[in-house]
């Protein structure tokens, strides 16, 4: 997918035609459209190419007047066993145009689109660079709060479980966060990789913005530390807990299958083809019957005593 896009009093919108277009988005871009910003923007194709893989490593390049900035963006995918995950953002800066490719459609652009402030004209780069980077951080802390309200829900009904499916829940919310990690500590470097694509030292104004985009950064990556370090040591406990909850049910049922055992017992020997006591009485059914009873009381009262039930 291809879209032509401008700036226009501080939104993105649609461009009417392809020469009035600033910024180009390519979502899993086919061989054709590739070639096509390529003769449009003279980007080089190996920038597109590496852009599109959604593995590719942050990373800064120059060449030929054209610059390549790779960072890791978060993805949600509801039709994953792992719902959240990372994926490559690519943008390629010319002369003429942004050129933004990721191999999946990335919620960055709707972050974007939807943002309340006012974004840079994108002839001021590094400025673009940095509100764009800046609702990456955003998009970041959202996810971060969605897993953690996850990790929470699950936690509350991982108390009174006894199956497998509540851990691999938190397992597969631990993998997310391990994705999180990973990836923003590969962001770090790029700020102050930033200089590179001009080759110049940043202006003041230019540093302050960087410095904004750094420190949300970091508040994302330490508040991944934590919540994965939280979830590690949940795992345990939780694994502790169903393993808890399964031995409390062992213990009832064995509890109750001994209670039962005694009216069977008693049946088992009033039921002998042999002389018994009573077995002349017209009432021995009912002598029976209250023994049982009465003895299974006994043993009730004796497990509740003994906090056994």
């Amino acid at each position: 997918m291809i879209q032509w896009l401008r700036s226009v009093n501080g939104q993105l919108v649609a461009a009417e035609t392809r020469a009035q277009s600033e910024i180009i988005r390519l979502v899993a871009p086919s061989s054709e459209e590739l070639a096509a910003v390529c003769k449009i923007t003279g980007a080089p194709e190996d920038f597109l190419l590496a852009a599109t893989d959604r593995f590719e490593r942050p990373r800064i390049e120059t060449e030929n007047g054209a610059s390549l900035v790779i960072i890791r963006v978060p993805h949600e995918d509801t039709k994953s066993d792992v719902p959240y995950m990372t994926v490559s953002f690519g943008i390629i800066l010319t002369p003429s145009h942004i050129i933004t490719v990721c191999a999946v459609e990335s919620p960055v652009w709707d972050t974007l689109q939807r943002a309340k402030t006012r974004m840079p004209l994108p002839a001021n780069r590094i400025a673009f660079l940095c509100a764009l980077f800046m609702q990456v951080a955003r998009l970041y802390l959202e996810y971060l709060y969605r897993i953690r309200n996850e990790a929470d829900s699950v936690e509350r009904e991982i108390h009174h479980s006894m199956k497998n499916i509540m851990l691999i829940r938190m397992l597969n919310l631990e993998k997310c966060l391990v994705y999180f990690t990973t990836s923003l500590r590969a962001n770090e470097p790029m700020w102050d990789r930033i200089r590179k694509i001009y080759g110049r030292e940043l202006s003041e104004e230019e540093q302050d913005l960087l410095d904004d985009v750094r420190i949300e950064f970091r508040q994302a990556q330490e508040l991944a530390d934590i919540h994965s370090n939280i979830l590690s040591g949940m795992m345990d406990a939780f694994a502790s807990i169903i393993s808890n909850n399964l031995n409390v049910v062992m213990k009832f049922l064995t509890a109750v299958t001994i209670i039962l055992m005694i009216p069977t017992l008693i049946a088992s020997v009033f039921g002998m083809n042999v002389e018994l006591p009573f077995q002349q009485s017209p009432h021995a059914f009912l002598i029976t019957m209250v023994l049982s009873v009465v003895l299974s009381a006994i043993g009730v009262i004796f497990f509740l005593k003994k906090k056994l039930f």
